[in-house]
């Protein structure tokens, strides 16, 4: 596949792409407005969640703001799977590690987004036009392009249900409050609220019955299929013909994306001398190491 693209080809708008992939085989399922749970059957599925979130940056202008937890939002993966790393700079990740973090950061993306776009709307003009033509397609709206695009909660209940100071009154409350807030985010922002859970039982149970979709994604021993109310694929062939899961599989699919987007992809190789992937918000600097990741303090509990 041939995905070189001159220097200074204008980037298509969204409506374009997506009337691209309408009649294409390799397709990923679109994220409506509202909250999302995916189901992921076979394992816990982090590539399939970052591949999601990829794909929406790849189709749709804004940022991601992903609260995270159990490492769903793997850099070194994310760095992997890009194919542009400019993608990488759109994505706002607060990481959590109890129970109090992981809500303290949900009832805070509010404020973070407001400070984002805030920061946005000052930077020069021309530093501001130039970042729309290289990170990504033309939405409709003066602000489409710093606006959220995406709010990502995956293992939404693990901190809950796994807090041992908590009781199960209190654990339960935290959630429930947790998930009213994102609810609220898919509403006043008019996104997809993209969230998981770690297990199918009674305490989960909340989360799903608060879903606007649920979508299902079974990794089996030939590809992934994705099955949601409007929505149903089986799955992708690549190139030689063979089906693939791995990592590489996903890469291959975002690789097409971004050709249909028309979005020059870039080397997302890792090197030693290179160990910035991208920026969130607050300065917070996303590693290819994930343990890296993981002990900066600047990374947990806020945004």
């Amino acid at each position: 596949m041939d995905r070189s693209l001159a220097p200074d080809q204008p980037t298509r708008n969204a409506a374009t792409n997506r009337s691209i992939v309408d009649d294409q085989d390799i397709l990923l399922p679109s994220l409506d407005p509202g909250l999302t749970l995916l189901e992921i059957d076979g394992g816990r599925g982090v590539p399939v969640l970052q591949s999601l979130v990829l794909d929406r940056l790849l189709m749709r202008e804004g940022h991601v703001f992903w609260a995270d937890a159990q490492g769903y939002a793997t850099t070194t993966a994310l760095a992997r799977l890009a194919p542009s790393r400019r993608l990488l700079d759109r994505i706002h990740v607060a990481r959590a590690f109890t129970a109090y973090q992981h809500y303290s950061i949900v009832q805070d993306l509010d404020r973070a987004v407001a400070d984002h776009i805030q920061t946005e709307t000052t930077r020069d003009p021309i530093e501001t036009v130039r970042d729309r033509r290289i990170d990504g397609p033309d939405t409709d709206g003066e602000r489409g392009h710093i606006e959220p695009t995406l709010v990502v909660a995956p293992a939404l209940d693990t901190f809950y249900r796994a807090n041992e100071t908590l009781g199960d009154e209190r654990a339960k409350t935290l959630q429930t409050r947790g998930l009213a807030a994102l609810a609220r985010y898919a509403d006043g922002y008019d996104v997809p609220v993209l969230v998981t859970r770690s297990a199918d039982d009674a305490f989960a149970a909340p989360i799903a019955q608060r879903a606007n979709t649920r979508l299902q994604c079974e990794l089996t021993d030939l590809g992934p299929r994705f099955v949601g109310e409007e929505f149903e694929t089986t799955v992708y062939p690549v190139s030689d013909g063979a089906y693939q899961t791995t990592l590489a599989y996903w890469r291959d699919i975002l690789a097409h994306r971004a050709d249909q987007a028309g979005i020059e992809p870039s080397d997302t190789s890792t090197k030693d001398d290179e160990p910035s992937i991208g920026t969130a918000d607050g300065g917070v600097t996303m590693r290819t190491d994930p343990v890296a990741d993981a002990l900066s303090e600047s990374s947990a509990g806020g945004w």
